[in-house]
């Protein structure tokens, strides 16, 4: 009784993206306005580049719209029901996004390849202009983003959607240059094409981070051979079973242990302080604040069922 050490296990946890939900909103708006003028201009230019960058800018902008959404979720409290709130419709955003980003990209592949084989008539003039445009709305946008790259995986996504859409209208512009100067019709399915090569990777690594965290892998920098010895150098505990760790949403991983110990430790009142030990040991080495520890005693283990390593 009255024991009320540990890292806090309320409902009031937050998420690392929380905090920047203002970033993403000006973010969403610059790549909205980006994504119109890359369209007009891509119909008055008949541009692939401009069209195959609008494209990815306005899957990029349905995914912060989405990824806003998820981080306004993740605020909710948590209920009876859903014991961690929302906090995982951050996770879900980024494979959605993922996922987008690679269709488009498949999409622009497939287009490139006709125009590669007869390429139409591009008017480099517009190209030229509207990627200009384009470049400087995406450079406000990774200006935005860059510091919160690193506060989870909507943030991380949303900057790489961000990064891409810039280093693709650089792309168009230098299309939109050598279109000019040497008339080389295919300049601009070439591009198009590298685009998507720069794209189809980033959001491979998206999803696979993603799906990860969704099919409750342990998170990264944590092994659970190296806790489980940590945990067993300290003093009273004999054995650790049932060991499991995984991420509920960007910057909240959460472990679960049952931590065997010598049998005086229970009568002789040791074991709040035993847990307080083991909580510390996790939390200071692996960088888990959340965590439920099942203390035994070691004459326990006949009435553990289904029990896992």
């Amino acid at each position: 009784m009255g024991h009320d050490h540990g890292s806090p296990h309320g409902p009031d946890h937050g998420t690392a993206a929380g905090q920047h939900t203002g970033r993403l909103t000006a973010v969403l708006v610059v790549t909205v306005l980006v994504g119109l003028v890359e369209v007009v201009g891509g119909l008055v230019s008949g541009s692939l580049a401009l069209l195959a960058d609008a494209g990815h800018v306005g899957a990029d902008a349905a995914g912060l719209a989405v990824s806003l959404a998820a981080v306004r979720l993740a605020q909710r409290p948590a209920t009876a029901r859903r014991t961690w709130g929302l906090a995982r419709a951050e996770v879900i955003a980024a494979a959605v996004n993922a996922t987008a980003l690679g269709a488009v990209a498949l999409w622009v592949l497939v287009e490139a390849a006709g125009r590669l084989a007869d390429p139409p008539e591009v008017d480099a003039g517009p190209m030229l202009v509207v990627g200009l445009v384009g470049l400087a709305g995406n450079a406000v946008g990774v200006a935005l983003l860059v510091s919160a790259r690193s506060s989870g995986l909507t943030l991380r996504g949303a900057f790489l959607e961000v990064l891409t859409d810039a280093l693709a209208s650089v792309g168009v512009v230098v299309a939109a240059v050598v279109l000019a100067v040497t008339g080389f019709a295919r300049t601009d399915a070439v591009v198009a094409v590298l685009i998507a090569l720069v794209v189809l990777p980033r959001a491979w690594r998206l999803l696979r981070a993603s799906v990860e965290v969704l099919m409750e892998a342990v998170p990264a920098g944590v092994d659970l051979d190296e806790l489980r010895e940590h945990l067993l150098a300290l003093d009273h505990v004999v054995g650790v079973h049932d060991l499991h760790a995984s991420t509920v949403t960007s910057g909240l991983p959460v472990l679960t242990a049952h931590v065997v110990v010598e049998e005086h430790c229970f009568a002789t009142g040791h074991a709040p302080e035993l847990l307080d030990a083991v909580q510390e040991c996790i939390a200071e080495h692996f960088d888990v604040q959340h965590s439920t520890v099942q203390l035994e005693p070691s004459g326990h283990a006949h009435h553990e069922r289904g029990a896992h390593r």
